[in-house]
């Protein structure tokens, strides 16, 4: 059996014997940058259908095709785990929105607070950093990235059994709330604020939350993009796939 040297994701159905055209930016990529030619091999998930392996059946410089052969994954859906997050510098929000697909997040829904940086991100760029980091880390899913909401409008809608995990670097070196076992299924969401923090009026409102369970990440205040991974290593370990 060949090796399948590259994997890539596809907006197209996935089965035994299922055609699949490639289109001209990914036909650049695999024929003329990785090489592949007629007969090669390659893996493809769609976030739908799980992975397949597949095989080159056309190769050209604008275009192309691929048969479907045998599946190699079923679909593996994380759990029900939204990271909400302040976007930062660029490449600083890259680094958040990948590390967060690769460690298992449902969604990731940027959002603007009050000492937020940035009025606007490129929710397409995001998305694509999110399906590189899937294809990379072999997902077989590949999470929602949302447009960029306000935090007044989105806690204005919040669903009431979504439990909240709220960073709160106001916490650090107290004693916060433990993640009891009790809550492992639940759906949820872990909050991160900004380089310069929520605001008082927005910390309050969130611990006034039914569903707000406060921690701190420790005795130093931790950068925005360490605070999330942080938090979902510790989500994860506690309360997710990774136990």
């Amino acid at each position: 059996m060949k090796d399948a040297k590259v994997r890539l994701y596809v907006d197209h159905p996935l089965g035994a014997g299922q055609p699949v055209p490639v289109a001209r930016d990914q036909a650049h990529y695999l024929f003329g940058v990785m090489r592949l030619s007629e007969g090669a091999q390659v893996l493809l998930f769609n976030g739908q259908d799980g992975e397949w392996r597949a095989e080159v059946t056309q190769a050209g410089k604008r275009g192309g095709s691929l048969s479907c052969l045998d599946q190699t994954k079923p679909l593996q859906v994380p759990p029900d785990l939204w990271l909400v997050f302040a976007p930062i510098k660029k490449a600083r929000t890259d680094f958040i929105v990948e590390k967060a697909a690769e460690m298992g997040a449902a969604r990731i829904v940027p959002m603007q607070t009050e000492f937020t940086n940035s009025e606007r991100i490129r929710q397409d760029r995001l998305q694509a950093h999110a399906v590189e980091a899937a294809e990379q880390c072999g997902g077989t899913y590949v999470p929602e990235v949302s447009d960029l909401v306000k935090f007044d409008r989105l806690l204005a809608v919040w669903p009431e059994d979504r439990h909240i995990l709220f960073c709160d670097e106001a916490e650090v070196g107290s004693v916060t709330a433990q993640l009891s076992a009790d809550l492992r299924g639940k759906p949820w969401a872990i909050f991160i604020g900004p380089e310069g923090g929520f605001s008082d009026r927005e910390r309050a409102r969130l611990k006034d939350l039914p569903n707000a369970h406060v921690i701190s990440l420790g005795p130093r205040i931790l950068r925005a993009d360490t605070a999330a991974v942080a938090a979902m290593s510790l989500w994860q370990h506690a309360l997710g796939d990774w136990t």
